[in-house]
């Protein structure tokens, strides 16, 4: 995961659960990265227009580097 995960963690008022050690940390992480594949998932999943594809794959692909989640 990347900042922008911890960055939205503290937004939301979960820092305790993204901190070094926590006993949550590896849970809180396994979610988020969940999250973020299920939304790169929805733009893969689009229609399979050749164009719409392609920009499909484009957009979930850079959701994934976004937030740091290898595919």
């Amino acid at each position: 995961m990347n900042e922008r995960i911890r960055e939205l963690a503290e937004q939301a008022g979960l820092e305790s659960f993204y901190v070094e050690y926590s006993p949550w940390q590896v849970e809180f992480e396994k979610f988020a990265e969940l999250i973020v594949r299920e939304c790169a998932k929805v733009c893969r999943d689009q229609p399979n227009i050749y164009a719409m594809k392609v920009a499909s794959d484009i957009c979930a692909t850079s959701i994934e580097e976004h937030f740091g989640v290898a595919n």
